[in-house]
């Protein structure tokens, strides 16, 4: 069996890092079963889906480094959903209702109060030709329901009906359909829902795996039903746990922030997100992977916790810091560049330790370049006079730094802090950077001239 998977986002805005979770989980378990990923756009909605969503969505999906195998469209469709819904109509098995929502929830309100179950009771079923006729000379129009197998024969007599699947991440699951409505797959205005289109493209695109947030699992037993009245058997299921906040806030509230174009942008690095997006909730470790291919390795979907993986900003940019730190200068030689920078190896394996993101390095290339606000305290006046007396003569290399300090303590009796700090204030404008040793050289004598009073 080829393995296909699929993640299917509705272009009516912009995915954040909680959406990046399914979609990073599809990728990499296509990647490593040898399979093939789609991406499919729920665009149906007409009103609320665009264009520019979608390939926002695109866009961000491929900075993370998920490359689709195939991009489908829902609205280029829609035939297909028509013929399908008539098939499930020809086998009775989809059913006109005309219960407007308040009529509904005042029916739904009554069973509650009579401690029952809030469940459709199937009232479009008694409808005859008659009276579904005289309700559309009222300007009704009707939704349509799928009829649920959780009976013998009679639709009015339902039975306890488990429908059971082995969870990719949770092991054994079911749930009795007995306890739940007939699902509405057609809506008033003749639009489908996502539940059935979803369905009729997991068949058509042959899907053999739907890996997914916890909050479908209410769904699975449903769509499994309409799988298989649909003659068709069902995929295998996944459902992993979902990132929210600290405080347990799930991350949809809180897009905006979180998107991964303002992730993007902010300079987090992808792999950053990819590796926070993918491990936490779960039993390995949260640590930086340098690559996709290295990540496909790590992915495992049976060690996913089913707890919340919270998700903390703060983490992901001591990750993002880790992996910068460990980033080599043929990954950022272009990205330096683009910031300004006249890049070298030299330069960026001095800043990259002091950098969270790779824009970081704006600064100490500021400080290279000049000029720089030198700092220099009352008391340090003297001391920074006998730096400029006892600098060493001829080229400045790694070594200058050690011999220069060393020959001021000789002179002065400063040491720690009191030696080096003065130093770099004024060289650099700052309290806190790179290593002097590996600085000295890349400022240059005649930038350190001149900073020296």
């Amino acid at each position: 069996m080829t393995v296909t998977v699929r993640f299917a986002p509705s272009p009516t805005g912009h995915i954040h890092i909680g959406n990046s979770r399914p979609a990073l989980y599809n990728w990499l378990f296509a990647r490593k079963m040898g399979g093939q990923f789609i991406l499919r756009f729920d665009d149906t909605d007409v009103a609320r889906s665009r264009q520019e969503f979608a390939e926002s969505i695109e866009n961000d999906l491929r900075w993370l480094g998920i490359d689709p195998d195939r991009i489908e469209r829902q609205s280029d469709r829609l035939a297909g959903y028509d013929v399908a819904a008539q098939k499930l109509k020809d086998a009775g098995l989809l059913y006109p209702c005309f219960e407007t929502p308040d009529e509904l929830e005042r029916r739904r309100s009554r069973q509650r109060a009579l401690g029952r179950p809030p469940v459709y009771d199937r009232a479009g079923l008694k409808l005859d030709d008659d009276d579904r006729a005289a309700l559309e000379v009222e300007g009704r129009k009707p939704h349509w329901r799928f009829l649920l197998p959780n009976h013998d024969g009679d639709p009015f007599e339902t039975r306890r009906t488990d429908v059971a699947w082995s969870d990719l991440c949770r092991g054994d699951q079911a749930i009795d359909l007995s306890s739940m409505s007939d699902p509405v797959l057609i809506r008033a205005d003749g639009s489908y829902l996502y539940t059935f289109t979803s369905i009729v493209d997991d068949i058509e695109m042959a899907v053999s795996h739907i890996i997914r947030g916890e909050d479908h699992i209410s769904n699975t037993a449903v769509q499994i039903a309409i799988f298989e009245a649909m003659g068709a058997a069902a995929p295998v299921f996944g459902h992993h746990n979902l990132l929210t906040t600290p405080d347990g806030e799930g991350l949809s509230k809180r897009k905006g922030a979180l998107s991964i174009g303002s992730l993007r942008e902010a300079g987090v690095e992808p792999m950053a997100v990819a590796s926070l997006a993918v491990l936490t909730g779960t039993s390995q470790a949260v640590e930086p992977v340098q690559t996709m291919d290295l990540l496909v390795e790590k992915f495992d979907l049976t060690s996913v916790s089913r707890s919340s993986a919270k998700f903390d900003p703060e983490e992901l940019k001591g990750l993002n810091a880790r992996l910068v730190h460990g980033l080599p200068f043929a990954a950022v030689s272009d990205r330096l560049a683009n910031l300004g920078i006249r890049p070298s190896a030299e330069f960026w394996e001095t800043v990259r330790g002091n950098c969270e993101i790779v824009a970081d390095a704006r600064q100490f290339w500021q400080v290279v370049v000049g000029p720089v606000e030198s700092r220099v305290e009352d008391e340090d006046r003297d001391f920074i006079a006998s730096a400029r007396a006892l600098l060493p003569e001829g080229e400045i290399t790694p070594e200058t730094w050690g011999a220069w300090t060393s020959a001021l303590k000789a002179q002065t009796g400063r040491k720690g802090k009191g030696l080096f700090m003065p130093l770099r204030r004024v060289l650099t404008g700052m309290d806190h950077g790179p290593d002097m040793k590996a600085m000295l050289p890349l400022i240059g004598r005649q930038n350190i001239l001149d900073r020296l009073p």
